[in-house]
């Protein structure tokens, strides 16, 4: 995936605001859908903002920009994205959820799903 636009928003309580990034997939099945993070980075509640600060850490060590002054910065630069699901609380609906990031050159050593259908005991050499 990468990050394809980001912007800060204020919070529903109007006591702080959050960075929103929408993170576009470049690959596979789910090829061009988006997921969103917001980061609390201006909150009252401190252990939201440290939350916030380790998830932005991760992204940017895993983009390969280690201290960017402006979230464009983190834009159109490849990286790997673990998703997971969870319920909604308001609607009960299953929704995605990021769950963490990587370099994308930290998949290389991982074993790719096979290209053929045909299962690797009966591929002829």
């Amino acid at each position: 995936a990468m990050i394809t636009a980001s912007e800060m928003k204020p919070n529903k309580a109007g006591t702080g605001s959050y960075l929103e990034l929408v993170f576009t997939i470049l690959e596979g099945e789910y090829k061009g859908r988006q997921l969103w993070a917001r980061l609390n980075l201006d909150n009252p509640n401190e252990t939201a903002v440290k939350i916030a600060r380790a998830e932005l850490s991760a992204i940017c060590r895993a983009v390969g920009v280690l201290t960017p002054r402006d979230s464009a910065e983190l834009h159109n630069l490849p990286l790997i994205v673990k998703v997971g699901c969870r319920h909604r609380k308001d609607t009960g609906e299953i929704v995605n959820v990021l769950k963490g990031y990587e370099k994308r050159d930290a998949a290389v050593g991982r074993p790719q799903p096979a290209l053929s259908s045909t299962p690797p005991w009966r591929r002829q050499p």
